[in-house]
């Protein structure tokens, strides 16, 4: 084997046949061609070798046979000087019928790596020979060329979704449509009919699944629709970064961007800032095959990005942001599996960072050194909205930690092993809103101030006898619980201080169900009704505000509808804790024993 020239190979190639002395006729047929293109549709094709091959068939004294004349290009450079070697033999096909087998073997074949490797064959070789490389075993195929789509490019794929073709001039009339047995005039339909198929007027733009794979001729997409804000090129043929770039790099509006589901190829080097998105504020890359270095490496290209999609990439942050990244308001890290602890840490510093979603990551523990119990972390700073669902949360200090976030406000933790444990739903609700204590929505929910109330004086209760047990104390000057209790329960001291120690009475073991030991006695006052007595009453604790009021208005003669209820406790004198939520029970607002309830109307 030797390299040479494509000329000179060719012109080799013949001068071989002349040295062998054939004689007698030689027919050459036609050469055919194998050339893989790069491109991706559901697909990854990978570029072959291009392969130039002449079958001649020779007539010698020795022997009848065709000779098989094979140049192999390493590149697809095909130029005087291209690097490229060749080889040359004889194959041994007397028979028709094997050269026609011959024949549906040669020929141009494209190989392919399946988004789905379910639907490959090998990892692109065969017989010992790698013709490409795959992610995966069995993700690759060869296939024809006529049963791949190569795609459209960007305006193409605009045009046949958006441009509607104009029909036969009907002299400015506007044409009656009928519905049912009425004709409709129907005015104003031309305007929206013209106003949807002016591209320039466009402002977003859906393309997902329009096999889209490149940008098309430079300057068209600028010419025709120039006001898109709003792209959607997820579940396209793009296979580069660059192609991304050729189309953006012409719409210098575009805000949002989502490129997710195409397996794209990303630059070793920073691209050149000239190819930046100077307006794009929103990027999805979910299911991109993006890296964190890569991600680092294009984002100075995104310099007033806020937020950012990275879905499912099998990601691992192994470096902080360095100058990028900095305007980033939302980031979701979800389902990328490899993410633990400590690289959270590496984006613990991002100034304006809010929302951070973290489902699916596997992630079981966090703590932040630089703050101890009670006190508040200097990381992610400006974090008001974290997600970490479907994880492998088992543990209450995990929660704990989350109160040292001094902005998070909002918190979305389910289907984790802590939430679907024994407690119950609302056990593990009301624990959570104790011990974070800025908490204003959980799971989507928000927690209103008489259910933060209720949740922290049933937590109080809950740990009260453990909290003795620690060295917790009614007397201030004697409540010293140990450390182990308050790294446990690190916000139970400032309930003490905001509803007071808990009583002996409130800590006593709970008495069989029995009707007695449900019922509440409650006096019952009102405050607008002079003439009216204080009398007391027996009420069920599980009662709702709703069935209350239904029996007031039996007593005291006054519709439901006027009647307004609300609730004093001793132990809180002077604070008055309004019952407004006709569904709750007297238990929900920690109604006890001796409470004054209070009635208007």
């Amino acid at each position: 084997m030797s390299s040479m020239s494509f000329h000179g190979l060719i012109a080799h190639f013949f001068l071989m046949l002349k040295n062998t002395a054939l004689s007698g006729d030689s027919t050459v047929c036609p050469c055919f061609q194998v050339m893989a293109i790069m491109s991706k549709a559901a697909v990854n094709i990978w570029a072959l070798t291009f392969v130039w091959v002449e079958l001649v068939w020779v007539n010698t004294k020795q022997y009848d046979c065709w000779f098989i004349g094979v140049i192999i290009f390493n590149s697809c450079d095909f130029s005087e000087g291209s690097d490229c070697s060749w080889f040359f033999m004889c194959l041994d096909v007397q028979e028709e019928n094997e050269l026609l087998m011959l024949a549906r073997i040669f020929g141009l074949w494209l190989g392919v790596e399946w988004d789905n490797p379910a639907r490959g064959k090998h990892d692109g070789s065969h017989e010992g020979i790698v013709y490409f490389k795959c992610r995966h075993p069995t993700g690759g195929s060869f296939v024809r060329p006529n049963k791949v789509n190569f795609g459209v490019d960007f305006l193409t794929a605009v045009n046949n979704r958006y441009v509607l073709e104009d029909g036969p001039e009907e002299d400015g009339k506007e044409q009656p449509v009928t519905i049912g047995n009425k004709p409709v005039e129907t005015i104003g339909f031309d305007s929206v009919i013209k106003q949807q198929s002016q591209l320039s007027k466009l402002q977003e733009v859906s393309l997902r699944n329009c096999v889209v794979s490149c940008a098309g001729d430079k300057g068209t997409i600028a010419k025709a629709c120039p006001n898109i804000r709003r792209v959607d090129l997820s579940r396209n043929l793009l296979s580069s970064w660059d192609e991304v770039l050729n189309i953006a790099d012409q719409l210098k509006h575009l805000e949002v961007l989502n490129l997710s589901e195409n397996k794209l190829h990303f630059p070793s080097v920073s691209p050149s800032l000239a190819g930046t998105f100077p307006a794009l504020k929103v990027l999805v890359l979910n299911r991109t095959g993006i890296t964190w270095a890569e991600v680092l490496r294009c984002a100075p290209g995104w310099p007033v990005l806020e937020e950012l999609y990275l879905k499912s990439n099998d990601i691992s942050i192994s470096e902080r942001p360095a100058d990028v990244l900095q305007t980033v308001k939302l980031l979701d890290l979800s389902s990328n599996p490899l993410i633990d602890e400590n690289q959270l840490f590496l984006i613990a510093y991002l100034p304006r960072l809010e929302q951070l979603i973290l489902s699916d990551v596997g992630i079981s523990s966090i703590h932040f050194p630089d703050a101890g119990t009670g006190c508040k972390t200097a990381m992610f700073p400006s974090l008001q909205y974290l997600v970490v669902n479907d994880n492998q949360i088992s543990q209450w200090s995990f929660i704990n930690e989350l109160d040292k976030l001094q902005s998070l406000r909002a918190l979305s933790c389910v289907r984790n092993p802590l939430t679907e444990g024994g407690s119950g739903p609302q056990t593990t609700r009301q624990f959570i809103i104790a011990k974070i204590g800025q908490l204003k929505t959980l799971n989507k929910c928000e927690i209103l101030p008489e259910e933060r109330r209720g949740a922290e004086l049933d937590y109080r209760k809950a740990f009260g006898n453990e909290w003795k047990k620690a060295g917790g104390h009614q007397d201030p000057d004697k409540n010293r619980p140990n450390e182990e209790f308050l790294a446990a329960h690190p916000r139970y001291q400032s309930l003490c201080l905001k509803y007071g120690a808990p009583e002996d009475g409130e800590l006593k073991t709970r008495q069989p169900f029995l009707l007695k030991n449900q019922l509440l006695t409650l006096k019952i006052k009102y405050p607008n009704q002079v003439d009216q007595k204080v009398t007391e009453k027996q009420l069920l604790g599980s009662m709702t505000i709703q069935k209350v009021k239904g029996l007031l208005s039996r007593l005291l003669k006054v519709p439901v509808s006027e009647l307004v209820l609300s609730y004093e406790s001793p132990k809180m004198p002077g604070r008055e804790i309004e019952l407004e939520n006709d569904q709750q029970s007297l238990q929900f607002y920690s109604v006890e024993n001796g409470d004054y309830l209070l009635v208007r109307w």
